[in-house]
């Protein structure tokens, strides 16, 4: 489980193809951190180290996870949004994030506001079917590329959120263009609760 507030950010130095899945090598500062088995969060996809060395490590994506996600479109030395799983000692930070990518979204406009950002963001409905489609709520949470971020202007497939410097600076926001691809975890909460409401209609 994680908690949407980015560590560090890692390039990716390396991505070689096993079969159907792929293998990212990529460099951080928190890389002599980790250990193998240990679960993290790239872009908001939960991911296994499977070695360490120095200042890198790698992980596998499979099959499935490249098509739900905007990982097999990553790039050797492009940058992803690293968090470590919540530790259970700690305080309670950002919003409850599992690390499985619902879908993908597409970034449809960027304002600059002087001090802070405006991000606009579309995603595909699945069916004509609202309960068949993920949703967002006004001041509900969702988690972009493993950033937990508040929704405002939300409209049945697209919403906007606002970015501080902070956030802008120490994650992938700060790379994104319109027309880029992202990864969109919706809030949990929201998903049982619609399921529920489905299936008692």
């Amino acid at each position: 489980m994680f908690t949407g507030i980015i560590e560090a950010t890692g390039e990716v130095t390396d991505i070689t193809a096993e079969g159907t899945n792929l293998t990212f090598h990529l460099k951080s500062r928190i890389a002599p951190e980790l250990k193998v088995d240990q679960s993290l969060s790239h872009n908001g996809v939960c991911l296994t180290v499977t070695s360490v060395s120095g200042e890198t490590y790698t992980v596998t994506a499979v099959e499935e996870t490249l098509k739900k996600t905007n990982l097999g479109q990553v790039k050797t030395g492009d940058r992803v949004n690293l968090e470590r799983c919540m530790p259970a000692n700690g305080r309670f930070d950002g919003h409850i994030v599992q690390g499985h990518v619902d879908q993908t979204g597409i970034v449809t406009g960027i304002a600059d506001q002087n001090g802070s950002w405006l991000f606009d963001f579309q995603y595909r409905l699945a069916s004509d079917d609202p309960r068949e489609n993920n949703i967002t709520v006004e001041k509900g949470s969702i988690c972009i590329n493993g950033v937990s971020l508040t929704v405002f202007n939300s409209e049945p497939d697209s919403f906007r959120v606002a970015i501080i410097p902070y956030t802008y600076e120490h994650t992938t926001f700060r790379d994104l263009r319109v027309g880029d691809v992202v990864n969109l975890e919706f809030d949990v909460v929201g998903k049982y609760i619609k399921k529920m409401l489905g299936l008692y209609q």
